[in-house]
């Protein structure tokens, strides 16, 4: 349009031109070229006006849409998460992430792992008031850890997690739940059928809460500690142990991974994800059961510090001594609840202190001739036939177990020679 209107005018000047030289040829007025003329200059320069400057490429600044280039654009698909049996009761879900926090003076998070006997409880305060529990110990436990985490203050729990559903980790969940505020419940996919997940279950339906499953390899962030979801990678195990929560805890420069009671399946599956196992702490997984802390798992975690939840004399033989001989001959201090109770850790970002001193490297085994059974409700001696899967890590008093439902080959022997073939971890459904 501005360019019309400059050609426009530019006829103008032209045409006035030649009128006015025509018009004094024949001594005729000018007075109309003249007007003509004037008008033809205004046109002229209203349309140069209007015309639009130019960059040093030739291209208008006018309004127009601008596509992004390709390589602006992230093309990569988001990467798969391993499918969990679905369940009525507990639902997946990847949790958002939230923005690394800046580069800032941190004060001290507090860790504390809570002596629960054969059992674990841990709780996570951050400063900025956040707090997080990982199970809560044995039905027995109920009181106590209420107690505990009411002498530190806690009213309200921002993240609860059931690690896996065997009594000895989720025992006073449903204890705590009803005693506190909840924010976010995480619990893995699969069912159980004891009274205690079903309390459990109960209590988080009555808070008007909802279980979720959280995806390995996301992330949630509790205060400025970021935690980061490692396990289970499954959908499907032969053992409840390794359908275990693990979470890393960053916090700073400063590190700490809690393995529940994940055992060398879900230790190796881990390691083949390439997930970043290092940190400065490690709760070692299942009591220092030999089932677990792989030397390979151990390497790739390669703590600073090691943490045992364990309860003196127990009748497992906790912590087991191929643990204890790796974790001396990496010359890595254990802390161990059997030894010297609670145990709180605190760190500011950078260091990492404990409110006690290091425990020994002493295994849990007696000798043979000494080594009492399991615990059971039957007074089973070391004759008795039990059931167990070659490639578990439990024995079972009934063929009819329901966590042997699944199983194809299920063997049986007495129970003194399958605790020598190291399956000495006895069943929460039908043994304990």
């Amino acid at each position: 349009m501005d360019a019309l209107i400059g050609l426009a005018g530019l006829a103008g000047i032209i045409y006035s031109i030649i009128a006015m030289i025509s018009a004094k040829r024949r001594h005729m007025p000018i007075k109309k070229p003249v007007i003509i003329l004037f008008l033809g200059l205004v046109l002229f320069i209203s349309g140069l006006s209007m015309t639009p400057p130019k960059d040093n490429n030739g291209i208008g600044t006018g309004d127009s849409t601008i596509s992004p280039s390709p390589s602006a654009i992230s093309t990569s698909a988001p990467e798969d998460t391993p499918t969990i049996t679905p369940s009525p009761d507990i639902a997946t879900i990847t949790p958002t992430p939230t923005p690394t926090p800046t580069s800032k003076t941190l004060k001290e998070l507090k860790v504390s792992f809570i002596d629960v006997g054969q059992a674990d409880s841990i709780l996570i305060q951050a400063p900025t008031g956040e707090s997080m529990l990982i199970d809560a110990g044995n039905n027995d436990d109920s009181n106590l850890v209420v107690s505990y985490l009411k002498k530190q203050g806690i009213e309200k729990l921002d993240v609860v997690i059931g690690t896996h559903p065997h009594e000895d980790h989720i025992g006073g969940l449903d204890a705590v739940i009803n005693a506190f505020d909840i924010g976010q419940i995480y619990m893995p996919k699969v069912s159980h059928t004891t009274i205690t997940y079903e309390d459990v279950l109960t209590a988080i339906k009555n808070k008007g809460l909802k279980a979720k499953a959280p995806s390995p390899g996301t992330t949630f962030y509790l205060g400025d500690a970021k935690c980061n979801v490692l396990a289970p990678n499954s959908s499907s195990y032969e053992d409840l142990n390794n359908y275990s929560i693990v979470i890393k805890l960053e916090y700073g420069n400063t590190s700490f991974l809690f393995a529940g009671d994940a055992e060398d399946v879900s230790e190796k599956e881990m390691l083949n994800k390439k997930y970043n196992l290092d940190a400065d702490v490690l709760k070692v997984g299942h009591h220092g059961s030999s089932s677990s802390t792989t030397a390979e798992f151990l390497s790739s975690v390669s703590p600073k510090y090691a943490v045992i939840m364990v309860g003196k004399d127990n009748n497992y033989g906790h912590p087991h001594k191929e643990v204890m001989d790796r974790l001396k001959s990496k010359k890595i201090p254990v802390y161990r609840t059997d030894e010297s109770g609670t145990i709180v850790c605190t760190t500011d970002g950078k260091t990492i202190t404990f409110n006690v001193s290091a425990g020994s490297y002493t295994s849990g085994e007696k000798t043979e001739q000494s080594t009492p059974t399991p615990k059971s409700s039957s007074g089973a001696s070391g004759d008795r036939i039990v059931y167990y899967m070659k490639n578990g890590k439990s024995y079972h008093y009934s063929k009819n177990c329901s966590t042997l439902s699944r199983s194809k080959n299920i063997l049986e022997g007495k129970l003194s020679d399958v605790i020598k073939m190291g399956k000495d971890d006895p069943c929460n459904v039908c043994v304990r």
